[in-house]
């Protein structure tokens, strides 16, 4: 693990906070340790034609980039998605860009579980748990509990850390080398991918129109009045 990453992953715990933008088409949230220190930044990035086609398909099948990177702009890791129908399969590359483990999505109603696997499909780690009531487990080797994704703590950052778009993560010591770092990477990544992977469409074609309108579209004339 090469000095930057090492110095990012060693924490046990990290606090997310959303970066809120008007009329965004990506995201972008900060990182911080235990202490209130920013200590990193999670970018998405998305090219103009792909922009132009969130408005039309939604970004739900669309594929995505997430980079982590430090207060020095130094990329950590990096998580990518291709373009996908149902379940996608999302890869987590280190900072040198090599692939090092993969995500596999299961959905049941608000209830997401993201497999983290090795590049021969070995199970590192799972995250289970309730998107709507936000708490999650992160389970390792014999279902054993190695971290949680909440929004409720205590401590310094109680009051600093209070609205949605907010969460911790916490992840055990012992979890080291390439299975820490996917494991970190696709835990504070967690929002931003259960986000784009329920992503619906702003804009919808109207029938009959041959024209692209906001959708839902507008309720018909002399109707509901």
């Amino acid at each position: 693990m090469d000095p930057h990453a090492e110095n990012f992953f060693k924490h046990d715990d990290y606090f997310i906070d959303e970066k809120v933008q008007f009329l965004k088409f990506t995201n972008t949230y900060k990182v911080y340790d235990s202490s209130g220190s920013q200590i990193g930044v999670i970018q998405e990035s998305m090219s103009t034609a792909l922009k132009f086609l969130s408005l039309i398909l939604g970004k739900a099948s669309m594929p995505f980039t997430l980079t982590i990177v430090d207060t020095e702009d130094h990329v950590l890791a990096t998580i990518k998605r291709g373009w996908t129908l149902f379940m996608s399969r999302i890869s987590i590359y280190d900072g040198e860009g090599g692939e090092i483990a993969r995500i596999k999505q299961k959905f049941k109603m608000f209830k997401p579980t993201f497999h983290i696997l090795d590049l021969n499909d070995a199970a590192l780690a799972t995250i289970s748990g309730d998107w709507k009531a936000w708490n999650f487990t992160i389970t390792g080797e014999g279902d054993a509990q190695i971290g949680t994704i909440t929004k409720k703590w205590s401590g310094l950052l109680k009051e600093a850390f209070t609205t949605a778009d907010k969460y911790i993560v916490s992840i055990n010591a012992g979890v080291t080398g390439a299975a820490r770092i996917a494991t970190v990477a696709a835990a504070i990544t967690i929002d931003m991918v259960l986000k784009e992977s329920k992503s619906g469409r702003l804009w919808k074609p109207r029938l009959g129109s041959g024209a692209f309108g906001l959708w839902p579209p507008a309720k018909a004339a002399g109707k509901n009045r």
